[in-house]
């Protein structure tokens, strides 16, 4: 677990981080979400000791980070960067097993490892294990920045624009893969962007931050139906019946749904989201039928139900 007191990051006159606090349970991914300049970076910097606080306190598993030495904190760490971060003269395999061999992995159990990230990252380790990251597209780099934070089995992973850099098909494809790599299911993330569909794709939570303040930490059906402020409200208004459709699942709504028998012409699942419901919808010229596997139950979407629901969750916001 991380726990962030009171932090605050000053720079000479220039306030970059002014007194936020937050909490990331195990397991927990969170993303901060905000403009270029709203501190967001400096914030997870602080965390891994790339930035000494001003003031406040991180504590990791109650421990304070400041009382551990820099150096040995990082290693318990994964950390990935937008610019991919790898070293331009190490082979994919030397990238990648740069913390096990800080940490003395013999031999064996290095190159196992290795294998393992790559063939999870759908990256053949006869193909890729002995090439530089020259021969690499901007989405391989990616999966070998990832696999080199994970390569230690860290249970904190922070990612800072991880899917920046790339172009906006490929960033799809990447986050589709991160985001059902079981190797992270049980890690604890913080995850910094500036795109507002990325945030809701990963988050659990979405703290929202401008001008070096918290300005809602919240889940990303709250930050839509409740916001704290004028700004959460206009920070989202450009897609927001996009992210209301992406933040509620059929799981919501299960109840309200028609029953349907055809069980075998199911096209959704209910753990899926409004907005895959509306695609579905839309490509077959029909309503939809969905399947929940908990209780074996089939229901049948339709386009005026999502509509009414969504209409149901503002009326209550």
């Amino acid at each position: 677990m991380i726990e962030v007191q009171q932090l605050t990051k000053v720079y000479q006159q220039t306030v970059a981080v002014s007194n936020i606090s937050f909490t990331v349970r195990e397991g927990e991914t969170l993303v901060l979400l905000g403009t270029s300049g709203s501190g967001k970076t400096t914030t997870l910097r602080m965390i891994n000791r790339l930035v000494e606080p001003t003031s406040g306190n991180i504590l990791i598993n109650g421990k304070p980070i400041l009382s551990q030495q820099p150096e040995l904190l990082r290693r318990s760490i994964g950390y990935v960067l937008q610019g991919y971060g790898l070293f331009p003269h190490y082979t994919v395999a030397e990238n990648i097993a740069v913390v096990p061999k800080l940490l003395k992995w013999n031999k064996e159990k290095i190159n196992n490892r290795i294998d393992e990230l790559l063939h999870k990252l759908q990256l053949p380790p006869d193909q890729y294990r002995n090439i530089y990251p020259s021969q690499l597209s901007g989405g391989q780099m990616q999966r070998i920045g990832l696999a080199r934070a994970l390569a230690a089995n860290p249970p904190i992973l922070l990612m800072d624009e991880p899917f920046g850099a790339l172009d906006p098909l490929t960033r799809i494809a990447v986050r589709k893969e991160f985001k059902a790599l079981d190797e992270l299911k049980k890690k604890t993330i913080i995850l910094v962007t500036h795109d507002v569909q990325e945030a809701f794709e990963l988050g659990n939570v979405i703290g929202l931050m401008d001008n070096g303040k918290m300005q809602q930490l919240a889940s990303p059906s709250e930050l839509l139906f409740r916001p704290a402020n004028k700004f959460v409200q206009q920070f989202f208004d450009h897609q927001r019946l996009q992210l209301e459709l992406q933040s509620n699942t059929l799981n919501s709504i299960w109840s309200d749904l028609p029953a349907s028998a055809e069980g075998l012409n199911a096209v959704l699942y209910s753990h899926q989201s409004w907005w895959d419901a509306m695609e579905a919808i839309t490509n077959s010229n029909a309503p939809v039928i969905a399947y929940d596997k908990e209780t074996n139950t089939c229901r049948t979407v339709t386009f005026a139900q999502l509509k009414a629901s969504i209409q149901q969750l503002k009326h209550h916001a």
